[in-house]
């Protein structure tokens, strides 16, 4: 139908997912030998913070395909907000209404987080194009 916004593409959900899983071997990648230096909770939230980074550039040149800003950076952080919720209120519904082992509905809840965080990704990253013609240039005609 002409008019409506189009769907993602499926490459971004793809690259989306393969960030997501080098993000997590970044994780353990940082966790693992700085819990050998530091309490595990500190460990735990400098391996977390450093993924973060990691998984914004990660996103920002892979997936998207754009450049990255202090803006797209200090929100991208709503990212996790939203993948928190999502995988939150998915294990509580597997758990609860679906009778799903609390051993695999963590790993089911993250899947149905997917797409809720993807779109606030690419919300926060590729901002949608801006109405008219961009604004000329200094010394360019108009």
């Amino acid at each position: 139908m002409r008019g409506l916004p189009t769907l993602a593409p499926w490459g971004q959900l793809v690259r989306f997912a393969t960030v997501g899983g080098i993000n997590t071997l970044t994780f353990y990648a940082c966790y693992l030998p700085l819990r050998r230096l530091l309490p595990y909770f500190a460990a735990y939230t400098g391996a977390f913070a450093l993924s973060m980074v990691c998984s914004f550039l990660l996103n920002t040149y892979f997936t998207y395909r754009t450049r990255p800003t202090w803006k797209k950076f200090l929100l991208f952080p709503l990212t996790q907000v939203t993948n928190y919720a999502a995988q939150s209120v998915g294990l509580v519904l597997l758990v609860s209404w679906c009778g799903l082992n609390t051993a695999v509905a963590p790993l089911a809840a993250a899947l149905t987080a997917l797409p809720f965080t993807f779109l606030v990704s690419r919300r926060i990253l590729r901002p949608p194009a801006q109405n008219g013609p961009p604004p000329a240039r200094s010394g360019e005609p108009v």
